[in-house]
């Protein structure tokens, strides 16, 4: 009786061997090892994704700008400032020691300028001011221009300097000819009686 269940033990374990082997056989078949002397394996083709400026792939960008609305530069601006606006003088404004300012609006995006003195170039909107001077900003270089009724400066906030200063229009001229002959009144002066 034992050397019957050493045989059935014995065929039972070599059928589990070759179950074991025919089904490992069937599922991952082994590749044939390359040789020295074979030809050379194939590179690998990588397809290149065009890719934006800022790294985002095209088919990305293309799909975020069609679902996003567009917004003018114009739609940015409140009432007030596109108020502003329409006060602003433009054109090529004399300043002092010979220096000249242009301010050219943009017609493409109403209540934004072009602001240029010499080799220095902004980009320009109004903002509101508490002193009712008018006054425009361009954010990313720091720039301010600001236009008071008998003189217009430009200005580098980021530095603390003025760019161009004493820069007067025809109607500003008329403005400080006005103030020499009849001064406005300071918190200094004595009340009149």
């Amino acid at each position: 009786m034992k050397s019957l269940s050493i045989i059935a033990l014995g065929v039972l374990s070599l059928s589990m061997g070759m179950a074991h082997a025919q089904s490992s056989a069937t599922t991952t078949p082994k590749k044939p090892a390359a040789s020295a002397k074979s030809a050379p394996a194939a590179k690998k083709v990588v397809a290149k994704k065009h890719v934006t400026k800022k790294g985002v792939p095209a088919k990305t960008a293309k799909a975020v700008e069609t679902e996003t609305p567009v917004q003018s530069l114009s739609d940015r601006l409140t009432d007030d400032e596109l108020a502003i606006a329409k006060t602003i003088q433009t054109g090529e404004i004399a300043c002092e020691l010979g220096a000249h300012v242009t301010v050219t609006a943009d017609d493409k995006n109403p209540g934004f300028f072009r602001v240029s003195s010499g080799k220095q170039h902004y980009y320009m909107h109004p903002v509101e001011s508490r002193t009712g001077a008018v006054r425009m900003e361009d954010n990313r270089a720091g720039a301010m221009w600001l236009q008071l009724g008998n003189k217009s400066m430009l200005m580098n906030q980021k530095l603390g300097q003025r760019i161009a200063d004493e820069c007067t229009t025809p109607e500003q001229r008329e403005v400080a000819a006005q103030l020499k002959l009849k001064p406005q009144a300071t918190l200094f002066d004595e009340p009149k009686r």
